[in-house]
């Protein structure tokens, strides 16, 4: 079991998980990203680096840290920096017969290090307590870009062989899940990631599963691919063609969840429909023009109790996945403006349900039934 917490306060959209590494165990505060394998800290030393919160990872203060060599099979798990670097050189940072490696993210962030060993404790909720996990696989990150805000770095809970989950299924079995609090919440209120199957959740009387896509047939993805048949928007279901939703023979499209994403992302023809039901659906609430990025916004000022339309998303196996307001509308300027938290994606890339459309929900990823579930839950409370 990890704690959870919303990084809002260090100006995050994403969720940030306490992880313990090394030998003696040293804390850091990275993002859950089940939308990526790889994981990795910011390492000393470090030449281009962006801020975060508490001390970089150094090596040399931990005994148990091993760089994996060039020649060792799991170097093949990883992309080489473009331009290759040399397995022995004299580049700076790289250890000698260090394994390069360069990763990188759908919004153009990236890491560049040396892949290496080391032992992370779990189940814990201090240094010291908990299971010590040996020859953990993870990027020791000396160039690190892109939008981290406050994070040591990142915790891969993909499907692909690199990931902290992939890693500790012979320990755990192909269970996990969390529960994210709500987006404004500071950094004194958490939650729990736990590996293992949870009794108490799966005893939980709204508890719903719905089948992963691709997921047996190709079990090296990243992704939790889910099929979505349709969307829901003041309980009318949209006219937006099946086929739109689809996970196309070359891996183009088909809809993910991703918890290191913070937004909803739906293909533009999905997302035009999406934005003209609320448009015509919301009354009482002037349009709000001007925010970037978002629309359509509404202008709730002195509104109480705002009631907008409600949101659901059906699955192709019948499953339907309804959420409250505050988990698809974003409020802004003090609350007086309300948001769809929902984006269109361009061209062929995946639809995505992230992290904002998750808060309070207990998501429990099962690769052992290829199967999503989800319950909510006070996960402040949980």
């Amino acid at each position: 079991m990890a704690t959870l917490e919303s990084g809002v306060s260090l100006g995050s959209g994403e969720y940030f998980a306490d992880v313990f590494v090394g030998t003696p165990p040293r804390h850091f505060s990275v993002i859950l990203d089940t939308g990526s394998d790889l994981n990795w800290l910011q390492c000393l030393p470090c030449y281009d680096c962006f801020e975060q919160r508490g001390p970089l990872y150094d090596p040399s203060l931990s005994s148990s840290h091993r760089p994996v060599s060039c020649t060792d099979r799991r170097c093949a798990l990883v992309s080489s920096p473009d331009p290759p670097v040399p397995c022995r050189g004299a580049e700076a940072g790289a250890s000698a017969g260090a394994c390069p490696y360069f990763y990188w993210y759908g919004d153009r962030s990236n890491t560049t290090g040396d892949l290496a060993l080391e032992t992370f404790t779990v189940n814990l909720t201090a240094a010291g307590e908990g299971h010590r996990v040996e020859d953990v696989i993870f990027g020791c990150g000396h160039w690190n870009k892109g939008l981290f805000h406050g994070a040591a770095g990142l915790l891969g809970l993909g499907r692909g062989p690199l990931s902290f989950f992939s890693q500790l299924r012979s320990l755990y079995g192909g269970v996990f899940s969390y529960c994210l609090v709500d987006r404004n919440s500071d950094l004194s209120v958490s939650s729990k990631l736990l590996f293992g199957e949870d009794r108490r959740l799966m005893a939980h009387p709204e508890l719903n599963f719905t089948a992963f896509a691709a997921g047996k047939e190709k079990p090296a993805d990243t992704f939790y691919y889910v099929r979505i048949q349709g969307v829901k928007v003041g309980g009318r279901l949209l006219d937006i063609p099946p086929a739109t939703w689809e996970l196309t023979p070359d891996g183009g499209g088909g809809t993910i969840v991703d918890s290191g994403t913070t937004l909803t992302y739906f293909p533009e023809p999905a997302y035009r429909v999406v934005r003209k039901a609320f448009l015509s659906q919301v009354k009482g609430y002037p349009v709000v023009e001007g925010f970037p990025v978002l629309s359509p916004c509404f202008n709730v000022s002195g509104a109480g109790k705002v009631d907008l339309p409600e949101f659901t998303v059906v699955f192709a196996d019948g499953t339907v996945w309804n959420f409250p307001q505050s988990n698809y509308f974003i409020t802004l300027e003090q609350g007086e403006v309300a948001c769809l938290a929902v984006l269109a994606t361009p061209g062929t890339s995946p639809s995505i349900l992230g992290n904002y459309l998750q808060q309070n929900f207990h998501v429990v990823y099962d690769a052992d039934r290829s199967r999503l579930g989800f319950a909510p839950a006070r996960c402040a409370e949980v």
